[in-house]
């Protein structure tokens, strides 16, 4: 099997799709690779290079007045390594043409408006990648299993999102959405590290340990926003976990494959080549 047949295969194999259930997912496994973590660190080192072209490609089209973008979702319970991604993934690519923002509790301003305000204005430009450490999915997941908004509107954001990133798409901006599904003992094992550690303790919160009660309530909230908001335009892809250097390697060749997939080209030289060339040599 080829490089490119292996990356399609673990796509296939990690998008959520009709029939999906996430109760049903072994977040130890390592679905279309099968090496161990020495191979896995390996193959994301190889493919650094790879992701790093491509954005740089998408990057330079923009610049000659490309539209195209890319927006990556990171969902995931507290540990589930979005962190790890961004540093060790997207990490890999320019600064410059990336765009990171991790959303937090809304502020009084932003409790004025649509849940959505707040996401539009994150929008990657042109030429990014725009990488979201947690979304817009937190008004339906903790809303549902907190009750911090009613049943009934948690209901009618679900069709929300899916407009709302029927219309991201349309724009020119893929949507890749990735869920890093990680299991509760190895949350604990997680939490355990950072309190058994100083250099760990500032990614302490103490409210991760209360949110683990409702565990089975935000497992359930899960599988119903990717069962509601998957779709051709902007499907889910649920990334087992428990092994940090999977994680990290899967998401690495859903974001090149996405990339790829765009079609990029590098701008046309929009002056004479050679005659700079006897000019620069003139000098």
């Amino acid at each position: 099997m080829t490089k490119s047949e292996k990356t399609a295969d673990m796509r296939q194999l990690l998008m959520a799709g009709l029939g999906f259930s996430l109760a049903d997912i072994d977040q130890r496994s390592t679905p279309g690779f099968d090496g161990g973590k020495k191979k896995g660190k390996a193959a994301l080192a190889a493919g650094a290079d790879r992701l790093s072209s491509l954005q740089e490609k998408l990057f330079a089209e923009s610049r000659a007045g490309g539209e195209k973008a890319v927006l990556l979702v990171l969902q995931g319970m507290d540990t589930s390594g979005k962190g790890g991604i961004v540093r060790h993934v997207v990490g890999s690519v320019e600064p410059q043409g990336v765009s990171h923002h991790a959303f937090k509790a809304p502020t009084a301003q932003e409790q004025k408006h649509n849940f959505l305000w707040r996401i539009r204005r994150e929008l990657p430009g042109p030429g990014m990648i725009g990488v979201f450490d947690r979304s817009h999915y937190e008004d339906v997941l903790i809303h549902r299993v907190r009750g911090l908004s009613p049943a009934d509107e948690v209901e009618k954001r679900y069709d929300q999102i899916v407009t709302f990133e029927e219309e991201v798409a349309a724009s020119g901006t893929r949507v890749l959405k990735v869920m890093l599904h990680v299991s509760k003992d190895e949350q604990k094992e997680r939490l355990l590290e950072r309190l058994n550690r100083k250099d760990k303790y500032w990614k302490y919160n103490p409210g991760d340990v209360d949110e683990r009660a409702y565990w089975d309530q935000y497992q359930e909230a899960y599988q119903i926003a990717i069962e509601r908001t998957s779709t051709l335009d902007a499907p889910w892809f649920v990334v087992p976990a428990d092994r940090k250097w999977y994680a990290r390697l899967a998401v690495q060749r859903l974001l090149t494959a996405t990339l790829k997939d765009m079609d990029l080209s590098w701008p046309e030289a929009d002056f004479d080549v050679e005659a700079e060339k006897k000019r620069l040599h003139a000098v």
